[in-house]
């Protein structure tokens, strides 16, 4: 067995799934970023850092901070290394209160678009760069930009994938454009194609779909379409912002106001006027009703990111988006659209419950706050994660909102009785109990729906903030496993939702999978609470007990009957998985429910690792996904919840570099029953 060597130094959608959905999911874009700045040693315990909490700024102050990135955007391209048919476009800007500023770029090559190339690059207030982010980390170069497929080929293949998932009226909204698609591996030239008409359970269809431009094959699809005094059905009677002349305009906020589609699905629809400053009647017999609550979610979910993130609208630039209610007949869903910048609402089976309740309005527009932030991509992983963003979010501006009609809970949709039974839509503390969604993260669950992979991190966001097993909130009772068998203990909401926030907005990238959600968690923690904190802690160990990453650790080793493999196996670089084994005798019964599981790994660039314990029977317990970006070397003890497994038998230490340009080996790799 080879010593280890010394480290070197690195430099720098709708609410409710639909019957056929999309299964694509990016796994090979993992974020990766430099060194994260850490926090002050000298926090106190348990209060964030001041300074790494977002700026309130103004609108004109973020256009300020826009239009100085964009004056730059040349000298940062330059700084960055990039090649000389690489562009940068500022989306947006974010600043921390001590002055650091996270720009957010997307790319062209050759004036053409790169999907899949945005970064984030942040900068402190004197200056000097405090780290890049990037959505790939793979060389934009060498792009050959003479297409051999036709626009009209990959214009007829989209509207097919349509029509096969049962899409009504399908056509191209626009002639296929050529773009550079970076979202996964090496960029090639592509056509990007958006299918307009309905999906097949009449919500509007935008349909992305990527064809690659010399072969005509398939390389990606998405939906956009992100799918969800008054006297309200769900929140008891409220105040609204309206207008002097009776109308549902909230003038303080952005100007949003809420129409009646009268059973439409195009259009704004009719504005909301009445005689009086009075809203419906809390019941459907009114159809004010649907607007006031859906105004209503609106005005909360506003306040609820200006006041607690300094968010000044979903886009940060202080403009309203717009609210329509009684889309369809009996339209059992909800959804948010960036090309009318709005959110709509179906009024539920037999119109007798519209999709207006709080939680459902929070997550609509939290897609609208995703799509201007980190952009993640509504399939595979990314797709979860979009949507556990909505969910998390909308828990969070329930429990701002202390609306006694309506308590905060970590249920979603649970006053619209979407079942018919009266139960929720979704359980953050226990996914599964939905009977679809799941609680922990597998190597294959970006090929399921998005409102299904999303469990993991609802699952990750209660775990954080109210940790694992049986517990009582505000009257509902929870019991939240953990997939290691392993207890965890909650930091509280207030300080998860800040952690989940500040990752979204300065960590995340268009294509982050579970694997870099951790990492970036981690890392706004850090800026937040400082290293080592329990609050870095409580993060490490909530992904833990969602099957992404290892345990906080520390403590003294385990002890028991250990057996060791020290033969060294060479880690193909971006090549096939390579197995270590170890022969486990002499053991009664199954293996334990905390199996210790050592992993001495030598490789540079840890983020491009996956790495799996398989048990004799084959099944797959995931120890590492692609975390710890450009870090050096696993050395690692793992606690596996391995009970169902006989413990005699062949155990396997499973290593696959997933990229390219590094390169390392097993050292060692040992398992201890204690």
């Amino acid at each position: 067995m080879r010593s280890t060597p010394s480290r070197r130094a690195t430099a720098t959608g709708a609410l409710i799934a639909a019957a056929a959905m999309l299964t694509i999911g990016v796994q090979a874009g993992t974020a990766s970023a430099d060194p994260f700045a850490a926090a002050p040693s000298a926090l106190s315990a348990g209060k964030p850092n001041p300074g790494k909490l977002p700026a309130d700024l103004s609108p004109n102050e973020r256009a300020a901070l826009i239009k100085a990135a964009d004056a730059d955007k040349a000298a940062t391209a330059k700084s960055l290394g990039l090649g000389a048919q690489e562009k940068l476009v500022v989306r947006d800007v974010v600043q921390d209160r001590d002055g650091t500023t996270h720009t957010r770029y997307e790319r062209t090559y050759g004036g053409l678009p790169v999907l899949g190339g945005d970064l984030i690059v942040a900068e402190t207030k004197a200056g000097a760069p405090a780290g890049v982010i990037k959505s790939n980390r793979a060389t934009l170069a060498g792009v050959d930009l003479a297409a051999t497929v036709a626009p009209a080929a990959a214009e007829k293949q989209a509207v097919g994938l349509a029509a096969a998932e049962g899409s009504k009226k399908a056509a191209a909204d626009r002639a296929p454009r050529k773009v550079v698609w970076m979202a996964q591996g090496a960029p090639v030239l592509a056509y990007e194609t958006v299918v307009g008409g309905l999906q097949h359970d009449g919500t509007p269809n935008e349909l992305h779909v990527v064809t690659d431009a010399k072969s005509g094959a398939k390389l990606y699809e998405w939906q956009a379409i992100e799918t969800g005094v008054g006297n309200t059905q769900y929140s008891g009677q409220v105040t609204l912002g309206t207008a002097p002349s009776y109308s549902l305009t909230d003038t303080t906020r952005g100007n949003h106001k809420t129409y009646d589609l009268n059973g439409g699905s195009s259009g704004t629809g009719t504005l909301f006027t009445n005689t009086t400053d009075t809203w419906g009647n809390g019941t459907t017999s009114n159809r004010a009703t649907a607007g006031a609550d859906a105004h209503y979610g609106a005005a909360l979910t506003w306040d609820y990111y200006k006041n607690v993130h300094g968010r000044t609208g979903i886009k940060g630039d202080g403009v309203g988006a717009y609210s329509r209610v009684h889309y369809g007949n009996a339209y059992v869903n909800a959804f948010w659209s960036d090309s009318c910048f709005c959110m709509t609402y179906g009024d539920g089976t037999n119109n007798a419950k519209p999709l207006t309740s709080i939680d459902v309005a929070a997550h609509e527009m939290t897609h609208g706050v995703t799509s201007n932030t980190a952009g993640l991509v509504y399939s595979g992983e990314s797709g979860g994660l979009n949507e556990a963003t909505s969910d998390i979010f909308a828990a969070a501006v329930e429990f701002y909102a202390n609306n006694a009609s309506d308590p905060g809970d970590y249920l979603v949709g649970e006053k619209i009785d979407i079942r018919g039974n009266g139960t929720p839509l979704r359980y953050m503390d226990k996914p599964s109990k939905d009977g679809s969604s799941k609680d922990a993260w597998y190597s294959g669950i970006g090929s399921i729906d998005v409102h299904y992979s999303s469990g993991p991190a609802n699952h990750f966001f209660y775990l954080l903030s109210e940790g694992s097993g049986a517990k009582t909130v505000n009257g509902v009772n929870y019991d939240s496993p953990t997939s290691d068998g392993l207890p965890v203990t909650g930091i509280g909401i207030d300080k998860a939702r800040l952690i989940w926030f500040k990752a979204l907005t300065t960590k995340f990238g268009s294509s982050t999978n579970y694997a870099g959600a951790r990492t970036g968690a981690v890392a706004a923690a850090t800026e937040l609470y400082g290293a080592g904190s329990p609050e870095v802690k409580a993060v490490e160990d909530s992904f833990a007990a969602i099957n992404v990453g290892p345990r906080s650790g520390g403590g003294t080793p385990p002890t028991g009957t250990s057996f060791e493999n020290t033969a060294d196996v060479a880690i193909p670089d971006a090549g096939a998985a390579v197995t270590s084994t170890v022969n486990v005798t002499g053991i009664t019964g199954n293996a334990p429910s905390n199996l210790s599981v050592g992993v001495d790994i030598v490789h540079t660039w840890i983020g491009d690792l996956v790495v799996d314990l398989i048990a004799p029977d084959g099944s797959v317990y995931n120890l590492h996904n692609r975390t710890g970006s450009s870090a050096d070397n696993i050395q690692q003890t793992y606690t596996v919840n391995a009970s169902s497994e006989v413990a005699n038998g062949a155990w396997k230490l499973r290593v696959q570099d997933k990229a390219g340009s590094d390169t390392g080996y097993i050292n060692s790799f040992k398992l201890t029953f204690p």
